[in-house]
This record gives structure tokens, C-alpha cells and sequence, in this order.
């Protein structure tokens, strides 16, 4: 059974989106049967540029891609989610809909590389640098024997990744 994991972010144009991308392609590349989506409380509408880019250049095809509300996440006929990891601050501390099938939740934050000094150049390091920390921390949830721990076991385990 799919593991579906909802990634929150405030605007859904930059770290979010870099988790899913990250989470679906180390998965699909390893095998595991873990699915990422991406939504914000308040979507910007737009994908940031240097996102994406990052995504592409470690090998993540963007296409489809969109920034969603969270909205679409809490409804009749989602997907229901195992998993929901909040990326920034402020995404962590507003109330968040009631989601179906009452998954684990885990705050995994990060800076906002879309805040990075050095102009273009300084952005580019700072969103390939999230990308990186985010892959890591995926890599490390898609080792967990999801299918065979218990919503407890998944929370500790999602917490100590959280410290890492």
C-alpha cells in the first residue's frame, strides 16, 4: 500500500515543492512505494524559478508541477495521508484542516533560501543547499519500514529524523 506524504509549506513555491520532487524521485529511483505531494495554506500560484532548477539539475523531471492549496488535500476524493511534514515556520504554527485518516505530523524546517544574500548566484547555493538537507532527510524517511510500523513508531522515528 502507498505511502502518500503531504509537504506544507505557506506559499508552496520553494521548499515544499523541492521535498516532493526530492521524496518522489529518490523513491521511484529506490523503489519504494511512497508518494509526495505538495500544497500551501496560502499558494503563491507560481513555482519558484530557482526551485526548479535545482530539481532538474539533480535529475527530477518538474513537469506538472503546480504550488496548491491544501485545500485540495483535506477533501472528498484526496489521497489520504500516512504522512504530513510542515518545511517552514510559519507553516508549523497555523491550524491545519482536519486530514483524513488522522496522519502522523512532523515538522522538518528549513531556511527560506529565497532570502539568501548574493543576488542570483547566492540564491542558486542557497536552494541547491536546502535541496540537498531535504534530500537527505528523504532518503532517511524512505529507509523507514513504513509498512510495517504502527502511527507511534512512525512519529518517533519522524522525530529523531527531525534532529538530524
Amino acid at each position: 500500500m502507498t505511502t502518500n506524504v503531504l509537504i506544507l509549506c505557506t506559499h508552496n513555491s520553494a521548499r515544499s515543492v523541492l521535498s516532493e520532487g526530492m521524496l518522489n524521485h529518490l523513491a521511484h529511483k529506490l523503489g519504494k512505494d511512497v508518494r509526495a505531494y505538495s500544497a500551501g495554506s496560502a499558494p503563491s500560484g507560481r513555482l519558484n524559478p530557482f526551485a526548479l532548477e535545482a530539481l532538474t539539475h539533480a535529475g527530477v523531471d518538474v513537469s506538472g508541477y503546480r504550488s496548491k492549496s491544501w485545500d485540495e488535500f483535506a477533501g472528498t476524493g484526496a489521497p489520504e495521508m500516512r504522512i504530513v511534514i510542515t518545511v517552514c515556520d510559519s507553516a508549523a504554527q497555523e491550524t491545519c484542516p482536519y486530514w483524513p485518516g488522522s496522519p502522523v505530523k512532523v515538522h522538518w524546517g528549513y531556511a527560506d533560501p529565497s532570502n539568501a544574500p548574493g543576488g542570483d548566484e547566492g540564491k542558486r547555493l542557497a536552494f541547491e543547499l536546502t535541496r540537498q538537507a531535504i534530500g537527505y532527510r528523504m532518503l532517511q524517511l524512505i529507509a523507514l519500514p513504513l509498512e510495517t510500523m504502527d502511527n507511534a513508531q512512525l512519529q518517533q522515528a519522524l522525530s529523531a529524523i527531525s534532529a538530524s
